[in-house]
């Protein structure tokens, strides 16, 4: 289906963490496909910024929301069931990094690692499955780091694989309701929180172990999420799609 295509329209669409990298990005497609979508983000500034690049008119709504805080959630429901009555297809995409040595993890930092990647995942989808019916999806940002360990990155992953679990319980769960949900796991995608973590100077290794030959990039992820969110995908369920370029199952050749 081309970018641009209909087949999201008047759906009413959730993207948590909508404001910049693969959240705005997938606004942007569902935005283009018809949809209305409803961005968040913990800033006001981002959010500006990022209606301003959509350019949707009334079919996009950003709010101001901590997801790993229950009363922002609840805020957030509201408004949506209060502007549009129901909702069709939630992206759970908002999400932190965390990299260092497990000695070094902190209370404080396992908190709010957990509190945004696992926590406010669980809850922003218990709070919002009520205004979704028949036929409509939930997509996961997870992380390839479920597939394969990564040093430094225990406290990450943990808090990633827990969803990546989550995706295929709440499958089991939601199925007979008519909800579907499905994961993504994004390799190394070129966002901000990918070059706040990662050094220039070590891309060129990372690329070295894509076959694929270069990093992803945020609509990459969007063209994924969009498919598993549409109809096309309507018999997929309880499923995670490796969007990495090939990394964690193939090693590239020498030659």
């Amino acid at each position: 289906m081309t970018h641009g295509s209909a087949r999201f329209k008047g759906k009413i669409s959730l993207i948590t963490g909508g404001s910049s990298g693969m959240g705005l990005a997938t606004a942007r497609r569902l935005l283009a496909e018809g949809a209305q979508v409803v961005i968040t983000g913990i800033s006001q500034d981002e959010l500006d910024a990022a209606t301003k690049e959509l350019n949707g008119g009334d079919r996009v709504l950003a709010l101001l929301n901590d997801v790993a805080s229950l009363p922002d959630l609840d805020t957030l429901t509201g408004t949506i069931r209060d502007r549009y009555g129901r909702l069709d297809v939630v992206f759970a995409n908002a999400g932190v990094a965390s990299f260092g040595p497990q000695a070094e993890v902190t209370e404080a930092e396992f908190d709010r690692v957990i509190g945004i990647n696992f926590k406010g995942v669980f809850f922003t989808i218990q709070k919002m499955v009520p205004l979704m019916s028949e036929g409509t999806a939930i997509v996961i940002n997870a992380s390839w780091t479920v597939h394969r360990g990564l040093t430094a990155a225990s406290l990450y992953s943990a808090s990633k694989a827990a969803i990546h679990n989550l995706t295929r319980t709440l499958a089991a769960e939601l199925g007979p309701r008519g909800i579907r949900i499905n994961s993504v796991s994004p390799g190394y995608i070129t966002t901000p929180m990918f070059h706040a973590a990662i050094p220039p100077e070590e891309h060129a290794g990372i690329v070295a172990g894509v076959v694929t030959g270069r990093l992803g990039t945020a609509d990459d992820v969007a063209k994924a999420v969009a498919f598993l969110a549409s109809e096309e995908a309507s018999y997929i369920n309880g499923q995670d799609l490796l969007i990495d370029g090939g990394m964690v199952t193939a090693i590239p050749s020498r030659d």
